[in-house]
Parts: structure tokens; C-alpha cells; sequence
């Protein structure tokens, strides 16, 4: 969201926009408390539309021709109990993105590990009733810290529901968790991709069967150097796990927030690990067989990457 449509939200409801819990944030606490902040103040159609629109306008300009967009719906205080009106409203604002610059989204609708085991399965019941067009699958999200198993049993059905349902699934793990996170989500949420994941570097068995099973990490380097996750770039687990085999994509978590774009990671990393055309091909390729796009949307992508490498 950009910081001034915070602001001029923030001033509609007599609030002094200052009042924002401070920025840059410095930890992963921190930023779910922004995010907490002001999503909540967000309670126009419009100004969901706009965020969307926006997504993808940005996304476009940076490169990026598809983007998963992962959404709690818990953040949306404004939105509670309006799901579907909040849904729409983004739905326009991607429709209206797609046709002006050509980049296409998914919605990943995400459940907080601090939720019940009903507010989750109620989540995924709504979608495959409602069956949003644009949605495509379910997510788990906020601070793993402080264990793992009590999160992940808590939601397994709601996970297997989806898988039963034809949804997709990712979850983060393995960011503010160890590599038990990472291994909790794949066997027991059968989580398709795991975002973030780095952690999994710590267990060298774990690292071999995430490369033996060829399960995507969604990597965001700046954001886990930002976050404390990891001391610097150059101390960072995604080369070491690509070079283990493990399949690995780079992503920029939250752009505005961090000032990076999708090029700037790729140019981050190629620069700090000497990854050349190759290697940085092969990330591109992997973010693409792993996103929720539909298969012929994949595919199309698939053929302008090998075409761009191929030239």
C-alpha cells in the first residue's frame, strides 16, 4: 500500500496519520504491526481497487508479468464480516491492471496462526462456495515464533479441505522458525511452496528431501536482511540451498515497504553470489513453475522466458 493512501485514509477518519507505528520496520513484530495498523484503516471499495491496481501497474513497470498476492483478511478490520465485498473490490482493481499493462495476479487468502481451527476452515469453505474467480488458493502467515506444532495441527483440516477443493497451498515457515516450520507445513498442511523457508539450511537432511521432493522456497532476501532473519546478504541461506539443489525463487515481500523491486533482487543477489544467466535463468523459471497462475498462463510465461534466455 502506498504510504500516502495510508495517510489520506488515516486523516477521513480523524486520525493523525503520524500516530503509525514507526518506519522503516525493523522486525517481524514491527511489521505486523504496521500492516495491522493501517490495513484497518482502510474501509473503501475504491482504495482496495487502487492497492490492486497498483500491485500490478508496479509490477508491470518492474518486469514482472504474473504476481501471487497473498491477503489476511484479519488485518482488514473494516472488512469483517464483508469478505466478499472485499474480495470484489480487489478483483477490479487486478481486472483493471490486466488489461492496461498485461501483468496477471492470483489471490493467495491467508489465515493468521493466531486464528482457531474454525475461523480457518470457515475461510476455506467461503472460498470454495463463493469460488472468487481470481482467488486461487490458501495461506498461513504471521509470527511462527514460539513453536510450530500447535499451529500446524490447529489447521490441518482447514489445509486439507482446500487440497480436496482444488485450492492451492503455501505457507510461511521457516522465517521466524526453525527448519521444523518448513518440515511441519510440507508433511502436515501439504504446503505446494513454502514461502520464506531459509531456515531449512539448518537441517541438512531436511535441505536434501526439499530438493529430492523439488518443493519451491519463495525467497526474499532483502526482507529476511531487513527483518533481522539473517545478519547481511552475504550471510544469506539462498545460495547455499540453491547450490544444494533446493528449487528457490526470489521475491520481494513487501516493495514499498523495503524499496526493492523484483530486478533489484535478482541484481542483489547475482552481484553478492556471482550468479550469472544461468543460474538467475533457472530462478526465473522456478518462480514461474511454482506460482498460482493457471497451467496455460504458466505455460505462456514459460515460453517468453525461454525465448528472452534463448536470445
Amino acid at each position: 500500500m502506498p504510504p500516502s493512501l495510508v495517510e489520506d485514509a488515516a486523516r477521513r477518519r480523524g486520525l493523525d496519520p503520524t500516530g503509525a507505528p514507526r518506519l522503516p520496520v525493523g522486525d517481524l513484530p514491527a511489521l505486523l504491526a504496521y500492516l495491522d495498523w493501517s490495513c484497518r484503516l482502510v474501509d473503501s471499495a475504491d482504495d482496495l481497487s487502487t492497492i490492486a491496481r497498483g500491485v500490478v501497474e508496479r509490477s508491470a513497470a518492474a518486469g514482472t508479468r504474473h504476481v501471487d498476492v497473498i491477503c489476511n483478511p484479519t488485518h482488514w478490520g473494516a472488512w469483517c464480516g464483508r469478505l466478499d465485498e472485499m474480495v470484489a473490490a480487489l478483483d477490479r482493481g487486478f481486472a483493471d491492471g490486466e488489461v492496461r499493462w498485461g501483468t496477471t495476479a492470483t489471490l493467495c487468502l491467508s489465515v493468521k496462526r493466531t486464528q482457531s481451527a474454525e475461523e480457518a476452515v470457515a475461510l476455506v469453505e467461503w472460498i470454495l462456495s463463493a469460488r472468487p474467480p481470481r482467488v486461487s488458493g490458501l495461506s498461513i502467515d504471521g509470527d511462527e515464533a514460539g513453536g510450530t506444532a500447535s499451529h500446524t495441527e490447529r489447521f490441518e483440516e482447514a489445509f486439507a479441505r482446500a487440497a480436496a477443493g482444488g485450492l492451492r497451498r503455501c505457507a510461511h515457515a521457516g522465517e521466524s522458525s526453525g527448519p521444523d516450520g518448513v518440515r511441519e507445513a510440507v508433511d502436515r498442511l501439504g504446503a505446494e511452496r513454502v514461502d520464506h523457508g531459509i531456515r531449512a539450511v539448518e537441517d541438512r537432511r531436511l535441505v536434501g528431501e526439499l530438493a529430492e521432493r523439488r518443493v519451491p522456497l519463495d525467497v526474499c532476501p532483502s526482507s529476511n536482511v531487513i527483518l533481522g532473519v539473517v545478519p547481511s546478504l552475504a550471510e544469506h541461506p539462498v545460495a547455499p540451498l540453491l547450490a544444494a539443489g533446493v528449487r528457490v525463487s526470489l521475491n520481494t515481500d513487501d516493495p514499498l515497504l523495503y524499496g526493492v523491486d523484483v530486478p533489484g533482487e535478482y541484481r542483489r543477489c547475482a552481484e553478492q553470489f556471482g550468479w550469472d544467466r544461468t543460474v538467475l535463468g533457472e530462478v526465473a523459471r522456478t518462480s514461474i513453475d511454482s506460482c498460482f497462475a493457471a497451467a496455460e498462463r504458466r505455460q505462456a510465461l514459460l515460453a517468453e522466458l525461454d525465448r528472452f534466455l534463448g536470445s
